[in-house]
Protein backbone atom coordinates (compact mmCIF):
# COMPACT_ATOMS: atom_id res chain seq x y z
CA UNK A 1 0.00 0.00 0.00
CA UNK A 2 3.02 2.26 0.28
CA UNK A 3 2.94 3.05 -3.41
CA UNK A 4 -0.70 4.14 -3.26
CA UNK A 5 -0.01 6.33 -0.21
CA UNK A 6 2.79 8.07 -2.09
CA UNK A 7 0.44 8.51 -5.03
CA UNK A 8 -2.23 10.16 -2.86
CA UNK A 9 0.35 12.46 -1.27
CA UNK A 10 1.74 13.56 -4.64
CA UNK A 11 -1.75 14.12 -6.02
CA UNK A 12 -2.85 16.17 -3.00
CA UNK A 13 0.22 18.37 -3.40
CA UNK A 14 -0.44 18.70 -7.14
CA UNK A 15 -3.97 20.04 -6.66
CA UNK A 16 -3.13 22.49 -3.87
CA UNK A 17 -4.63 20.74 -0.87
CA UNK A 18 -8.17 20.44 -2.28
CA UNK A 19 -7.80 16.66 -2.61
CA UNK A 20 -9.93 15.56 0.35
CA UNK A 21 -12.69 18.12 -0.22
CA UNK A 22 -13.10 17.44 -3.94
CA UNK A 23 -13.08 13.64 -3.75
CA UNK A 24 -14.84 13.10 -0.40
CA UNK A 25 -17.97 11.50 -1.90
CA UNK A 26 -16.79 10.80 -5.43
CA UNK A 27 -14.62 8.15 -7.03
CA UNK A 28 -11.35 7.99 -5.12
CA UNK A 29 -8.19 8.48 -7.20
CA UNK A 30 -6.48 5.61 -5.38
CA UNK A 31 -9.30 3.33 -6.59
CA UNK A 32 -8.60 4.38 -10.18
CA UNK A 33 -4.88 3.83 -9.67
CA UNK A 34 -5.49 0.32 -8.34
CA UNK A 35 -7.88 -0.47 -11.20
CA UNK A 36 -5.35 0.67 -13.80
CA UNK A 37 -2.73 -1.58 -12.26
CA UNK A 38 -5.16 -4.52 -12.33
CA UNK A 39 -5.89 -3.74 -15.97
CA UNK A 40 -2.18 -4.17 -16.71
CA UNK A 41 -1.92 -7.33 -14.60
CA UNK A 42 -4.97 -8.95 -16.21
CA UNK A 43 -3.96 -8.12 -19.79
CA UNK A 44 -0.21 -8.80 -19.69
CA UNK A 45 0.98 -10.76 -22.71
CA UNK A 46 4.15 -12.82 -22.41
CA UNK A 47 6.71 -11.91 -25.07
CA UNK A 48 9.67 -13.68 -23.49
CA UNK A 49 10.80 -14.95 -20.11
CA UNK A 50 11.65 -11.42 -18.99
CA UNK A 51 9.26 -9.25 -21.02
CA UNK A 52 5.49 -8.88 -20.82
CA UNK A 53 3.48 -6.46 -22.92
CA UNK A 54 0.71 -4.50 -21.18
CA UNK A 55 -1.85 -1.89 -22.31
CA UNK A 56 -0.76 1.72 -22.55
CA UNK A 57 -3.95 3.44 -23.77
CA UNK A 58 -6.55 3.84 -21.01
CA UNK A 59 -10.06 5.34 -20.97
CA UNK A 60 -11.56 5.92 -17.52
CA UNK A 61 -15.36 6.21 -17.70
CA UNK A 62 -17.01 8.19 -14.89
CA UNK A 63 -20.50 9.31 -13.94
CA UNK A 64 -21.40 12.89 -14.99
CA UNK A 65 -21.07 14.28 -11.41
CA UNK A 66 -17.70 12.58 -10.86
CA UNK A 67 -16.35 13.78 -14.20
CA UNK A 68 -17.49 17.33 -13.42
CA UNK A 69 -15.67 17.26 -10.06
CA UNK A 70 -12.55 15.84 -11.66
CA UNK A 71 -12.41 18.15 -14.70
CA UNK A 72 -10.30 20.94 -13.11
CA UNK A 73 -7.71 18.40 -11.96
CA UNK A 74 -7.73 15.83 -14.78
CA UNK A 75 -4.31 16.84 -16.11
CA UNK A 76 -2.65 16.54 -12.70
CA UNK A 77 -4.37 13.24 -11.99
CA UNK A 78 -3.45 11.77 -15.39
CA UNK A 79 0.17 12.76 -14.78
CA UNK A 80 0.28 11.12 -11.34
CA UNK A 81 -1.53 8.01 -12.59
CA UNK A 82 0.99 7.73 -15.41
CA UNK A 83 3.86 7.90 -12.93
CA UNK A 84 2.17 5.30 -10.74
CA UNK A 85 1.71 2.95 -13.72
CA UNK A 86 5.31 3.44 -14.78
CA UNK A 87 6.50 2.42 -11.31
CA UNK A 88 4.19 -0.60 -11.35
CA UNK A 89 5.54 -1.66 -14.74
CA UNK A 90 9.15 -1.34 -13.60
CA UNK A 91 8.44 -3.43 -10.51
CA UNK A 92 6.77 -6.21 -12.52
CA UNK A 93 8.87 -6.38 -15.68
CA UNK A 94 6.14 -4.94 -17.92
CA UNK A 95 6.75 -3.21 -21.26
CA UNK A 96 4.47 -0.58 -22.80
CA UNK A 97 4.24 -0.57 -26.64
CA UNK A 98 4.12 3.23 -26.67
CA UNK A 99 3.52 6.28 -24.46
CA UNK A 100 0.95 5.94 -21.67
CA UNK A 101 -2.26 7.87 -22.35
CA UNK A 102 -5.08 8.25 -19.82
CA UNK A 103 -8.36 9.91 -20.78
CA UNK A 104 -11.39 10.58 -18.60
CA UNK A 105 -14.79 10.18 -20.27
CA UNK A 106 -18.43 10.54 -19.27
CA UNK A 107 -20.68 7.48 -19.03
CA UNK A 108 -24.31 8.35 -18.41
CA UNK A 109 -25.16 4.85 -17.16
CA UNK A 110 -22.78 5.12 -14.19
CA UNK A 111 -23.79 6.48 -10.79
CA UNK A 112 -21.64 8.58 -8.46
CA UNK A 113 -18.71 6.66 -7.06
CA UNK A 114 -18.67 4.05 -9.83
CA UNK A 115 -16.34 3.86 -12.81
CA UNK A 116 -14.97 1.46 -15.41
CA UNK A 117 -11.84 1.27 -17.50
CA UNK A 118 -11.23 0.36 -21.14
CA UNK A 119 -7.69 -0.30 -22.28
CA UNK A 120 -5.64 -1.46 -25.23
CA UNK A 121 -2.02 -1.79 -26.29
CA UNK A 122 -1.36 0.90 -28.87
CA UNK A 123 2.00 0.97 -30.64
CA UNK A 124 3.71 4.22 -31.51
CA UNK A 125 4.20 4.46 -35.27
CA UNK A 126 6.81 6.52 -37.10
CA UNK A 127 6.94 6.64 -40.89
CA UNK A 128 8.84 8.32 -43.69
CA UNK A 129 6.45 9.37 -46.45
CA UNK A 130 5.58 12.38 -48.62
CA UNK A 131 2.33 13.87 -49.82
CA UNK A 132 3.34 13.10 -53.40
CA UNK A 133 3.70 9.42 -52.52
CA UNK A 134 0.28 9.32 -50.92
CA UNK A 135 -1.37 10.90 -53.91
CA UNK A 136 0.25 8.46 -56.33
CA UNK A 137 -0.22 5.34 -54.22
CA UNK A 138 -2.48 2.64 -55.61
CA UNK A 139 -2.38 0.73 -52.35
CA UNK A 140 -1.89 1.76 -48.74
CA UNK A 141 -0.98 0.10 -45.46
CA UNK A 142 -3.14 1.07 -42.49
CA UNK A 143 -1.39 1.03 -39.10
CA UNK A 144 -3.25 2.28 -36.00
CA UNK A 145 -5.43 4.54 -38.15
CA UNK A 146 -2.53 5.97 -40.17
CA UNK A 147 -2.16 5.25 -43.89
CA UNK A 148 1.25 4.60 -45.44
CA UNK A 149 1.68 4.33 -49.24
CA UNK A 150 2.70 0.99 -50.72
CA UNK A 151 4.87 1.90 -53.70
CA UNK A 152 7.22 -0.31 -55.77
CA UNK A 153 9.49 -2.02 -54.98
CA UNK A 154 7.95 -2.31 -51.53
CA UNK A 155 7.92 -1.37 -47.86
CA UNK A 156 9.67 -2.93 -44.86
CA UNK A 157 7.90 -2.78 -41.49
CA UNK A 158 9.80 -3.20 -38.24
CA UNK A 159 11.02 -1.68 -35.01
CA UNK A 160 14.49 -0.67 -36.22
CA UNK A 161 15.58 2.61 -37.79
CA UNK A 162 16.19 0.89 -41.12
CA UNK A 163 12.49 0.04 -41.54
CA UNK A 164 10.34 2.16 -43.87
CA UNK A 165 7.44 2.02 -41.40
CA UNK A 166 8.64 1.92 -37.79
CA UNK A 167 6.50 0.41 -35.03
CA UNK A 168 7.46 0.79 -31.38
CA UNK A 169 6.11 -2.62 -30.38
CA UNK A 170 8.33 -4.92 -28.25
CA UNK A 171 6.93 -7.94 -30.11
CA UNK A 172 8.12 -6.63 -33.48
CA UNK A 173 11.59 -7.41 -34.85
CA UNK A 174 13.87 -4.69 -36.22
CA UNK A 175 13.01 -5.80 -39.77
CA UNK A 176 9.88 -7.89 -39.35
CA UNK A 177 7.87 -8.06 -42.57
CA UNK A 178 8.13 -6.79 -46.14
CA UNK A 179 5.29 -5.80 -48.45
CA UNK A 180 6.69 -6.29 -51.96
CA UNK A 181 4.88 -4.23 -54.57
CA UNK A 182 4.82 -4.91 -58.30
CA UNK A 183 2.99 -3.01 -61.04
CA UNK A 184 1.26 -5.28 -63.57
CA UNK A 185 -0.99 -4.75 -66.55
CA UNK A 186 -4.02 -5.79 -64.52
CA UNK A 187 -3.12 -3.62 -61.54
CA UNK A 188 -0.96 -3.71 -58.45
CA UNK A 189 0.30 -6.91 -56.82
CA UNK A 190 1.32 -6.92 -53.15
CA UNK A 191 3.19 -9.90 -51.67
CA UNK A 192 3.70 -10.24 -47.90
CA UNK A 193 7.00 -11.81 -46.75
CA UNK A 194 8.12 -12.58 -43.19
CA UNK A 195 11.76 -11.44 -42.94
CA UNK A 196 12.78 -14.16 -40.49
CA UNK A 197 11.23 -12.36 -37.53
CA UNK A 198 11.42 -13.75 -34.01
CA UNK A 199 7.67 -13.92 -33.39
CA UNK A 200 6.50 -14.49 -36.98
CA UNK A 201 3.38 -13.10 -38.62
CA UNK A 202 -0.26 -14.08 -39.02
CA UNK A 203 -2.17 -13.27 -42.19
CA UNK A 204 -5.94 -13.08 -41.78
CA UNK A 205 -5.56 -15.09 -38.58
CA UNK A 206 -3.40 -17.83 -40.10
CA UNK A 207 0.25 -18.40 -39.26
CA UNK A 208 2.18 -17.92 -42.53
CA UNK A 209 5.54 -16.74 -43.83
CA UNK A 210 4.31 -15.31 -47.16
CA UNK A 211 1.10 -14.67 -49.08
CA UNK A 212 -0.45 -12.48 -51.76
CA UNK A 213 -2.38 -9.60 -50.21
CA UNK A 214 -5.81 -8.49 -51.36
CA UNK A 215 -7.90 -5.50 -50.33
CA UNK A 216 -8.57 -5.85 -46.61
CA UNK A 217 -5.83 -8.40 -45.90
CA UNK A 218 -4.78 -8.16 -42.23
CA UNK A 219 -1.23 -8.93 -41.15
CA UNK A 220 -0.48 -9.15 -37.42
CA UNK A 221 3.05 -8.46 -36.16
CA UNK A 222 3.67 -8.52 -32.43
CA UNK A 223 0.64 -6.79 -30.92
CA UNK A 224 -0.05 -4.62 -33.97
CA UNK A 225 -2.41 -5.28 -36.89
CA UNK A 226 -1.53 -3.96 -40.37
CA UNK A 227 -4.26 -3.75 -43.02
CA UNK A 228 -3.68 -3.61 -46.78
CA UNK A 229 -6.08 -1.39 -48.73
CA UNK A 230 -6.25 -1.34 -52.52
CA UNK A 231 -7.47 2.05 -53.72
CA UNK A 232 -8.64 3.49 -57.02
CA UNK A 233 -6.59 6.34 -58.44
CA UNK A 234 -8.71 9.45 -57.98
CA UNK A 235 -7.07 11.33 -60.85
CA UNK A 236 -9.08 11.35 -64.09
CA UNK A 237 -8.60 12.73 -67.56
CA UNK A 238 -11.30 14.24 -69.74
CA UNK A 239 -11.25 14.73 -73.47
CA UNK A 240 -11.80 18.15 -75.07
CA UNK A 241 -15.33 19.42 -75.54
CA UNK A 242 -16.66 18.86 -79.04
Amino acid sequence: MGGFQRFETRLEQAISGTFARVFRSAVQPVEIAAALQRECDNNAQILSRQRRLVPNDFHVELSPPDLERLAPYDTAMASELTEQLTEHAENNGYSFPGPITIEFEQADDLTTGRFRIRSRAKAKVTANSTHTQVRRARAVLEVNGTEHPLNPPGVVVGRGTEADVRINDPGVSRKHVEFRVEVRRDGLKVDVHDLGSTNGITINGQRMTRAVADDGTEVTVGNTTLRVRMITDETSSEGPDV
